[in-house]
């Protein structure tokens, strides 16, 4: 570095300027106009940009980052417009935001985005971690993603600290899997109790029961998807996890509880399964808050587990089957070419026995032979 870096009068601006000479190249930083920055506030500006030359820092770098570093709030809102057209799935659209909004905001929202700490992720995440582990998994997902998008805008020194973070929390016991399931002796019990409550929710989770369907798939669903003449139900593979068509034999039982949901449709309403805002489908919230009230911890999406269960403990079906109603992937090639077709027949005659098993219909009275079928 050459020059002595002294703070000079414009001629033509009437402000500072500091001037350096690095590397061969001239260099000039404005310090303000000089009628509203004193010589003394000058002098210290110069001596700050000096300092960090010195420092190996670029002087015009580190004002840009001073002047424009986001909070973290606005750090995920900027990061969720970027992202927004990308996806596809209108819910993760609408919860990644909100999820952010709910747990990260009120703890480190106001914070410079390159000030946020291991420490206060982990303020996020204790209270939420072991309770709820599925929802804290998203927001430390979604945390990472703010942290690492701000630091390739140059906003933060380094990525986020996710890596050391994991250690500092507890593990979490997932041998019962990621969903709470009820286990399915209790199931016919509860479907008895299920048939007493009213509301369009009570309607919903006694379909995802009886279909073992996602509760996603159950809330979405449309009257042009379903045939109630053939007892079918067709998903498009734009609904699905796996994005293929899945369709699903419905059971007598089945057939019973979208014949009344046809009865309480308005208006040619599009939606099976309305929520209480005009084309708009029930929430999650609202299928689980059916369980909360009726006293049980589950969680609709564990039904598919007490399907997969009875399916292989009571009714002693073949594996292929139960996964084909799940929609599951098959890892395995040679079962996979087993099952090339979607054993339509044989899953409906299942289903018929799923849902007698769910009206209480005793052990032996419920089996049907799939080889017959």
């Amino acid at each position: 570095m050459r020059g002595n870096g002294k703070p000079k009068i414009s001629e033509f601006t009437a402000s500072w300027t500091v001037r350096m000479q690095v590397a061969g190249k001239r260099r000039d930083f404005g310090l303000g106009s000089l009628d509203k920055v004193p010589l003394a506030t000058a002098r210290e500006k110069r001596d700050a940009i000096r300092e960090q030359y010195a420092a190996g820092l670029d002087p015009v770098a580190v004002r840009k980052k001073a002047a424009g570093v986001p909070t973290f709030q606005k750090a995920a809102e900027q990061l969720h417009k970027e992202r927004l057209k990308g996806w596809s799935n209108g819910k993760h659209r609408a919860q990644w935001l909100q999820m952010l909004k709910t747990y990260a905001f009120p703890i480190m929202g106001s914070l410079p985005v390159d000030a946020v700490e291991r420490q206060h992720i982990l303020d996020v995440l204790s209270p939420i971690w072991s309770a709820k582990p599925e929802t804290a998994a998203r927001v430390k997902q979604r945390i990472g993603a703010v942290l690492d998008w701000a630091y390739g805008k140059g906003w933060r020194e380094a990525e986020a600290p996710m890596r050391a973070l994991t250690k500092a929390l507890p593990k979490i016991d997932r041998s019962g899997g990621h969903f709470a399931a009820m286990p399915y002796a209790d199931v016919p019990g509860f479907m008895a109790e299920l048939r007493t409550r009213e509301g369009m929710g009570a309607l919903a989770l006694e379909a995802l029961i009886f279909t073992a369907a996602r509760s996603g798939e159950i809330r979405l669903a449309t009257w042009d998807e379903v045939d109630l003449d053939r007892g079918l139900w067709s998903i498009p593979a734009s609904r699905m996890k796996r994005k293929k068509p899945h369709v699903v034999p419905l059971s007598a039982s089945a057939l019973a509880v979208f014949e009344r949901a046809k009865a309480l449709r308005a208006d040619d309403a599009a939606l099976v399964f309305p929520g209480m805002k005009r084309g708009k489908p029930l929430s999650d919230a609202t299928v689980r808050a059916v369980l909360r009230r009726m006293g049980h911890a589950d969680d609709p999406h564990g039904f598919r587990s007490s399907f997969k269960h009875w399916a292989g403990e009571v009714a002693a079906l073949p594996n292929e089957l139960s996964e084909a109603a799940l929609a599951h992937a098959i890892p395995n090639k040679a079962e996979a070419a087993y099952r090339r077709g979607d054993l339509l027949q044989r899953r409906r005659v299942m289903m018929e026995a799923w849902a007698r098993y769910c009206e209480g219909e005793t052990a032996g009275s419920n089996i049907v032979p799939m080889v017959a079928a």
